[in-house]
């Protein structure tokens, strides 16, 4: 399937489910059948989501290892890291700090009106697992194939840094086996492309769903949180290309151009995971080296998450105005250097975001069940940061790849 018309089928499959949904909903809610049809159209798009999560552990596995390998002594690999980890910290600031003066800008929550949920009520999320001696610890994997079927991407990671280094020491007599590695990463891409044929199936189920469970009516409900939400993404977004331009300079855009696939699917299907492989090949595409490329998009993945940055700021903020609760700028800077500790130990957590800010909430005197306030609409919000962070973890690449002097092209 051709990358336009794959393109062009998703965005069909966005159009036809918008409409399927409505329409289930709208002579399905009262009878009941709006609920059996969000339950078996769901298996689609979880599915997709599986064979997805099915090439991830091997990919990541292979193209890491194989890039660590050919990357040279332990020297090189310790400054890419610097770089990489350099830029993610500075990125998280940036974007947590954006969603504050946005919030606080566009003020979404004054006069909503929303029902407010009890303060002693539960969120019912889980919110252990973020201190930091948790998050060190659940960095080492106890064993390599516990990780791989659990699809600990950060446990992963780790594995294959140690892996990759030991096997870049054995130089001309690793070859064969690391040529074996680079085989299997090619054939895992083979694989993704056959995936992403069932891409335009599982978008359809995800949208239709999400619409035949909640109705349109909820985006209105929601509108001025949802709109203002959506306008600091797209502020988000063109800092983001703009501080990547003074490194990339216009090439930048002609990455955006080819990161647009991945963008697509990772908003669609409200995961940035889904995009995982394809925004990997592009990168490469676009002239990225392997080595460098494999092992900055993985861990950008548990370490640079944009989108989920600002969300984790402007959300908190916005919970804290409608309930009426006034925080100072010193209370609020404080906000980000607390949501900045914890969001980087979330990699693998479900809801992370919503886990993230409902174990911060209380920490300021905001009731973290207001986290309820935006349970219904977090699918919406979800689209967007999961795109946010492809998008971020794309340019990431790039640009250590260009400090590197590993850029083709330029």
């Amino acid at each position: 399937m051709q990358s336009k018309n794959l393109t062009n089928y998703i965005l069909g499959a966005v159009v036809l489910g918008i409409a399927t949904g409505y329409c289930v909903h709208l002579f399905g809610k009262e009878t009941g059948l709006a609920d059996s049809f969000v339950g078996y159209i769901s298996i689609l798009t979880d599915i997709f989501l599986r064979l997805i999560k099915m090439i991830i552990a091997p990919l990541v596995f292979s193209t890491l290892v194989v890039g660590i390998a050919r990357m040279g002594d332990s020297a090189t690999i310790g400054r890419v890291g610097i770089k990489t980890f350099g830029w993610f910290i500075s990125m998280s600031v940036v974007s947590l700090l954006l969603g504050l003066i946005m919030v606080n800008i566009l003020q979404p929550g004054v006069g909503v009106n929303l029902p407010l949920p009890d303060a002693s009520a539960s969120s019912g999320l889980h919110k252990e697992g973020l201190n930091l001696a948790e998050f060190v610890g659940h960095m080492f994997p106890v064993s390599i194939m516990d990780a791989m079927a659990k699809n600990e991407i950060l446990q992963i990671v780790v594995f294959s840094v140690f892996f990759g280094v030991a096997a870049g020491s054995f130089g001309k007599r690793a070859e064969p086996f690391i040529n074996d590695l680079d085989m299997l990463s090619h054939i895992m891409l083979k694989v993704t492309t056959a995936v992403m044929r069932f891409a335009p199936v599982a978008v359809f189920a995800a949208v239709s769903a999400v619409i035949a469970d909640n109705g349109v009516s909820i985006l209105t409900t929601y509108g001025k949180f949802l709109l203002s939400f959506y306008a600091a993404i797209a502020v988000l977004w063109l800092l983001i290309i703009l501080i990547g331009s003074l490194v990339l300079k216009r090439r930048v855009l002609h990455l955006v151009s080819m990161l647009r696939q991945p963008l697509l699917l990772a908003f669609t299907t409200a995961s940035s995971e889904a995009a995982y492989p394809m925004t990997l090949e592009q990168v490469e595409r676009f002239g990225c080296k392997n080595k460098i490329a494999s092992f900055v998009l993985p861990v950008g993945y548990s370490f640079n998450l944009d989108g989920s940055m600002m969300y984790c700021t402007f959300a908190a903020v916005f919970i804290a105005q409608v309930y009426g609760i006034e925080m100072s700028l010193s209370q609020q800077l404080l906000m980000l250097l607390v949501l900045m500790v914890t969001s980087k130990g979330i990699a693998g957590v479900p809801r992370a975001s919503l886990v993230v800010i409902a174990a911060t909430l209380p920490q300021f005197n905001i009731p973290d069940a207001g986290v309820l306030l935006i349970l219904g609409i977090d699918h919406f919000l979800d689209m967007a940061r999961s795109a946010t962070n492809v998008l971020g973890n794309g340019i990431a690449t790039a640009v250590v790849s260009k400090w590197e002097g590993e850029l083709e092209g330029g």
